[in-house]
């Protein structure tokens, strides 16, 4: 929906927000409650908050606790039986009018909705307004619920949101040229989001204008969308797509809940979000959309879990349920499942062997998990693919090189690079890599300093860029120039055993041996790789210009050593 109508709906998170000092009987469950529900551990919450109101069964703050964590960890029956003590002792919120909306629904009991005594805020109301609308078609109240809707659409800020559902309660009753003409205005663009321009699309197909539905998923799809693909395919089978954006008022309320989460996805707190999502999901599961919104919050709080699980809910025959595997891999390696994620790639690419994206996924998996012997081919096909590259593939062409550089293919790897510097010039994470590399190989050291400096301009908040910074100081022997920005790397990265080991060298360099060693000590506690503290160990034992020596480089040994006599 259009950016000018989230604001007022993320007042609801407001109305949301639970009372910090609520005080409970049982302070222990309480305390361990907050901290679940803060950690995103939704499960361990309703737990907790149970056990709280158990010993304080009308304190209002942990009743809506409780029922806020059983929504956000999908126990809707326990969620609709907190609903429903916190309706017999007169409480209100709209988490609790949410609730009751989902029960009364699905059992169809549209009077009971109408019926429900609410005391919402502005926004609230506008919430209730649109579920009144879809109750109201449910008793087979046409107007109604078109008035309902239209007094939405007359709100200031929230007309698209009213003017989305009417279109869409008016397909469902039949007044197909007055949905697809609310759709099409471009005095009121409501079809902006991808479910509303998929409605569109349905309308014009159902009203005999396949030609301008094509033209609509070409000009709004990408060519590589799976719903381009799957329903101009269809139209051009001549087949009429089906109308099933909103099949029945159960649908419009799950629509309701979905455009909100929509809407606050951006400006709340994700446990918030989650609530309106869930409920989408609760009232119509195969609401691919809702599903994957759902699994994205859960998996941003750390329970992977739930998140395979939402995303595991988008149906087989949905053209997003590619994107959800891809996400659903994403979660699988969250979760230190690789090799789980590394089969559901493998198994998508092997049912979508023309699908890009799904190319591309599976390749950067197989980097992931470091067999890159398998994941240069993959990338190797995906650029085939492609053809000429544009500038959104850059990704492609530098994730290529850094597969041919860890497979020990230098030339390949730093053609990749420069390919992907020609699509994107300035691109720090490439011009880094590339000019540490080229440091690393001794070569072409003043540009690689140069692809540097313009990696720490773009982003001198990362602490690697600075590393590599430092880095190519080190190696080009101008140790007192790499002293200021190993500090910087190690300050912005103070446990990374990479950085705090070179911070050591870089020490030993410039003479200030006692604190390069205190450096290596402390690499060590960060878990290096075994080759690396095997490696630093010897530099303690022998200091890092022997070490030198001892590998071949006993040129650059005596520049440390004469540095490190001027410096004394």
């Amino acid at each position: 929906m259009p950016d000018t109508s989230r604001s007022r709906f993320a007042a609801l998170a407001l109305a949301l927000c639970l009372p910090a000092g609520a005080m409970a009987q049982d302070a222990g469950a309480y305390l361990a409650a907050r901290v679940a529900a803060e950690g995103g551990d939704h499960s361990s919450a309703a737990a907790w908050y149970s056990r709280a109101t158990a010993a304080d069964a009308s304190n209002p703050a942990l009743l809506e606790g409780t029922l806020i964590a059983h929504i956000a960890a999908g126990q809707f029956d326990q969620a609709s039986a907190v609903a429903q003590t916190m309706g017999s002792l007169n409480l209100n919120s709209p988490t609790m009018y949410v609730a009751l909306v989902d029960k009364l629904a699905k059992a169809g009991d549209w009077d009971g909705i109408l019926a429900l005594n609410t005391d919402l805020e502005a926004v609230g109301a506008v919430m209730q307004q649109l579920i009144d609308g879809w109750a109201e078609l449910g008793r087979g109240q046409a107007d109604a619920a078109m008035t309902a809707f239209d007094k939405v659409a007359q709100s200031q800020g929230l007309q698209a949101f009213g003017l989305y559902h009417k279109a869409l309660a008016l397909a469902m009753v039949g007044d197909l040229e007055g949905a697809e003409a609310i759709l099409a205005d471009p005095d009121h663009p409501v079809a902006v989001t991808r479910r509303g321009t998929l409605a569109r699309v349905q309308l014009l197909s159902q009203l005999d204008r396949k030609d301008e539905a094509r033209e609509l998923l070409a000009l709004t799809f990408a060519e590589s969308d799976p719903a381009r693909r799957m329903l101009t395919a269809a139209l051009d089978a001549g087949e009429t797509l089906p109308w099933d954006i909103v099949r029945n008022p159960q649908d419009g309320m799950a629509e309701v809940f979905y455009t909100l989460a929509s809407a606050l996805s951006e400006e709340a707190g994700d446990t918030f979000t989650l609530v309106y999502a869930r409920m989408a999901t609760d009232l119509r599961p195969d609401h691919a959309e809702a599903q994957i919104l759902v699994g994205d919050l859960l998996g941003g709080q750390g329970q992977t879990a739930m998140a395979i699980a939402a995303y595991g809910a988008v149906p087989d025959t949905d053209p997003l349920r590619e994107a959800a595997n891809i996400s659903k891999a994403d979660a699988l390696f969250s979760n230190d499942q690789d090799a789980e994620a590394v089969d559901t790639l493998k198994a998508l690419a092997a049912e979508r062997p023309d699908a890009l994206g799904v190319q591309v996924a599976l390749a950067d998996a197989l980097r992931q998990t470091e067999d890159f012997t398998a994941a240069l081919p993959q990338y190797d096909k995906a650029l085939q693919m492609i053809g000429s590259p544009s500038k959104q593939y850059w990704p492609v062409l530098f994730s290529r090189g850094i597969t041919n550089d860890r497979l020990g293919r230098k030339e390949e790897a730093e053609a990749d690079m420069r390919a992907a510097l020609e699509l994107v010039p300035d691109q720090p994470d490439v011009l880094n890599y590339l000019g540490y590399s080229l440091v690393e190989q001794h070569r072409k050291l003043d540009e690689a300093l140069d692809m540097i400096e313009r990696a720490v301009a773009a982003m001198p908040e990362s602490g690697a860029i600075q590393d590599s910074l430092a880095w190519a100081f080190f190696k080009l022997g101008r140790f007192d120039e790499a002293v200021g920005p190993m500090e910087t790397a190690v300050l912005l990265e103070p446990a990374d055993p990479i950085l705090t080991d070179h911070l050591g060298d870089i020490y030993w360099a410039v003479g200030r041996q006692d604190e390069a060693r205190f450096q290596w000590r402390r690499a060590l506690v960060f878990n290096p790789e075994p080759a690396e503290v095997e490696r630093i160990n010897r530099k303690l034992e022998k200091g890092l210009t022997q070490v030198l020596t001892d590998e071949g480089q006993a040129d650059f040994a005596a520049t440390l050593t004469k540095a490190s006599h001027d410096n004394h």
